[in-house]
């Protein structure tokens, strides 16, 4: 079917074609290009774009990856799996619990009995190499971050599993480590107070077109397909367009413009 889409660049038509792929595909500049009959350096630019956008990532040794865009509402609340990121540590214990979020972080540079009174469920205990002090806080609900690359016992290891509530080891000391926190949650608010064109501007809708030496099956065609029964006609390279409707469809395209535009 021989059908214009008018108003709609080259670059946009890749990126719907793009976005159009199922979830996983893995796709190259040379491919794409290939594929949507443009130069090489065109591709780069679409994909480059669409990884902007957030609708593919490049990974190492695997390449480009058609994935699911992530929502830009953004939470104000860390998760545990977003500490062990920005304090570069490893987790000793309770995987399964990084996915849950922590309301505040408490630094243990206090005596136990003290300490107690300031951890509840959904703190991280930032703390050094005080095992008695792990079991505290995993038994009142909180993570722990230890710092300066100090582990804990099997004991703790478990104890945190068994709670799925995660135990975390950095490298930096309690301070550096209060920082990079301190700093990713400034970060997080600022972004959530950035606007971005794609937040208020939605993507140019697609116009299908027929042109002069479009046949009755095309029209037909898109018919079906867009369930419309009026559409636009193409004046090749004239800069006018006339609107066509079904009830004329069986004349010649040159007699079907029931209006100029």
């Amino acid at each position: 079917m021989e059908v214009h889409e008018e108003g709609i660049t080259k670059h946009e038509q890749l990126l719907q074609y793009i976005e159009g792929l199922k979830i996983g595909t893995k796709i190259s500049v040379r491919k794409l290009a290939k594929t949507m009959n443009v130069s090489e350096g065109t591709a780069y630019r679409a994909l480059k774009e669409a990884e902007n956008l957030g609708i593919v990532i490049t990974k190492e040794r695997i390449g480009t990856v058609r994935v699911e865009k992530k929502p830009r509402n953004l939470s104000d609340q860390l998760s545990f799996e977003d500490v062990v990121e920005i304090v570069e540590g490893h987790v000793l214990g309770g995987a399964e619990g990084l996915g849950k979020t922590l309301n505040k972080y408490v630094i243990g540079a206090m005596k136990i009995d003290a300490m107690a009174r300031y951890i509840d469920a959904g703190s991280l205990l930032i703390v050094g190499n005080r095992e008695n002090t792990h079991s505290l806080a995993l038994q009142q609900g909180s993570g722990v971050l230890i710092t300066g690359g100090f582990g804990t016992s099997r004991e703790v290891k478990n104890l945190a599993d068994s709670l799925q509530l995660p135990i975390i080891s950095s490298r930096h000391d309690t301070f550096t480590v209060a920082s990079m926190i301190n700093r990713a949650l400034f970060d997080r608010l600022i972004k959530k107070k950035i606007i971005l064109v794609e937040d208020i501007v939605a993507r140019k809708p697609r116009v299908n077109m027929l042109k002069l030496t479009s046949t009755i099956s095309d029209f037909d065609q898109l018919s079906i397909e867009t369930g419309r029964s009026i559409f636009l006609l193409s004046m090749n390279g004239t800069g006018f367009s006339a609107l066509l409707a079904a009830k004329t469809s069986r004349s010649s395209a040159a007699t079907r413009a029931l209006r100029s535009a």
